[in-house]
């Protein structure tokens, strides 16, 4: 996950299944879970096929995407958010 040189921190959630698969695949592979999780990741992001159809139904894949997308942009229209070009 470099970005210019560097590296870029993320945060990742996992409903309790996943948690408990990346626990049991940690434990088998006498890994810690974050290097496991981190390195699955990378694979998948190396793997994953960049265009706009697999980009959409990954992003309708995700549950609840429709209403954080919603809570948003009502969020950025009251002054709430930071343009991308201020990132």
């Amino acid at each position: 996950m470099a970005r210019g040189g560097g590296t870029h921190r993320i945060n990742v959630l996992l409903d309790e299944e996943h948690a408990a698969r990346l626990r049991r695949m940690a434990d088998q592979s006498h890994a810690a879970e974050g290097t496991l999780a981190r390195s699955l990741l990378s694979r998948a992001i190396d793997e994953a096929e960049v265009d706009g159809r697999s980009i959409v139904e990954v992003l309708n894949g995700i549950p609840g995407a429709r209403e954080s997308i919603t809570r948003g942009r009502e969020q950025f229209a009251r002054g709430e958010g930071v343009p991308l070009d201020e990132l």
